[in-house]
């Protein structure tokens, strides 16, 4: 049997870089796997790769800060699945910008996928996990601008931080049906995204004290054992993958 051949995963945000690898590891681990991403493109051909390469993926493209498709994304795992063991929120977006001139739409856009969307995830999934009695684990995605300050993300700094938060405040409201809930705060990681920018790699190697940014690979690893059954007895951590950049610090935009 693989690890995960008894486990049915709800992963947002996914189709490409992180969420993506999370999925194709988890997948390929045995587990059976609803991918969002609100990219329909991305949604599909990021299902169409695992299903030919690791194992049953299935796809609902849709707005992970909306709470009526969260719900929706419930039942259809139900419908699908059967049931629910591992929800992680890994949905979220960026907005750079001055704290000065930061405008409420683009504030409330970043807190409502950020917080909102991860908040009543957690919520459904723990919902469903404790109608099945059989327990889960909830992950969210934190990101080490929730533990160092970083020029012009003031509001996502503060969503992810909350983020930790919520994970150790959930544990005293689901440990009784033997649900734990973590997170992790990856440091600068090549994705699809941070690879357009030509300086990216350079920059977080020269400061990163293990020489190099991570890959999607080294976060999926630290997500998978989160919500494997050999970190049942872990709750309201957690983990930075940065290869040691929040013990330092250096800033990317001096040297």
């Amino acid at each position: 049997m693989k690890e995960f051949d008894q486990h049915v995963a709800i992963v947002t945000g996914a189709g490409q870089g992180i969420g993506f690898e999370i999925c194709k590891q988890l997948a390929a681990k045995g587990a059976k796997v609803l991918l969002n991403d609100i990219d329909e493109d991305l949604t599909r051909m990021a299902v169409e790769k695992i299903n030919k390469e690791c194992g049953e993926c299935y796809g609902l493209s849709g707005d992970a800060a909306d709470p009526i498709f969260i719900q929706q994304m419930i039942d259809k795992t139900i419908e699908r699945f059967g049931k629910i063991t591992i929800a992680i929120a890994n949905a979220g977006i960026t907005l750079f910008g001055d704290f000065l001139s930061y405008q409420p739409n683009e504030f409330y856009k970043v807190v409502n996928t950020n917080l909102g969307g991860s908040f009543f995830l957690a919520q459904f999934a723990a919902r469903q996990m404790k109608h099945q009695q059989s327990g889960g684990s909830i992950l969210f995605m934190s990101s080490v601008t929730g533990h160092q300050a970083h020029k012009d993300l003031a509001v996502y700094s503060m969503t992810k931080a909350a983020l930790e938060m919520l994970a150790k405040n959930l544990v005293a409201e689901v440990s009784a049906y033997n649900i734990n809930v973590n997170a992790i705060a990856p440091g600068a990681t090549m994705t699809e995204r941070t690879s357009s920018d030509p300086g990216y790699e350079k920059t977080w190697s020269r400061i990163t004290p293990m020489g190099r940014p991570a890959n999607p690979l080294d976060i999926a690893n630290a997500a998978l054992f989160l919500v494997s059954p050999k970190a049942r007895h872990i709750t309201g951590q957690t983990i930075v993958i940065d290869g040691g950049w929040t013990c330092m610090s250096p800033s990317p935009y001096e040297g």
